[in-house]
């Protein structure tokens, strides 16, 4: 597999995997978007804060 980045930052490379298949789920995987997962895979303690924020926000409304 050959990739470059769509972004123009010039990032890019080559990796040999052992089977097409193998290629394919991998490329798949780096062509997703982050943003769909935003939110998912955020960590519980480092938004502690934010969220406690935003109750504090609504709390004086």
């Amino acid at each position: 597999m050959i990739w470059t980045c769509r972004r123009g930052c010039g990032a890019g490379g080559r990796k040999t995997y052992s089977s097409v298949d193998d290629a394919r789920r991998f490329a798949a995987a780096f062509d997703r978007e982050d943003r769909a997962d935003l939110g998912r895979r955020a960590p519980l303690f480092g938004l502690a804060p934010l969220r406690i924020a935003r109750l504090l926000r609504r709390a004086r409304h």
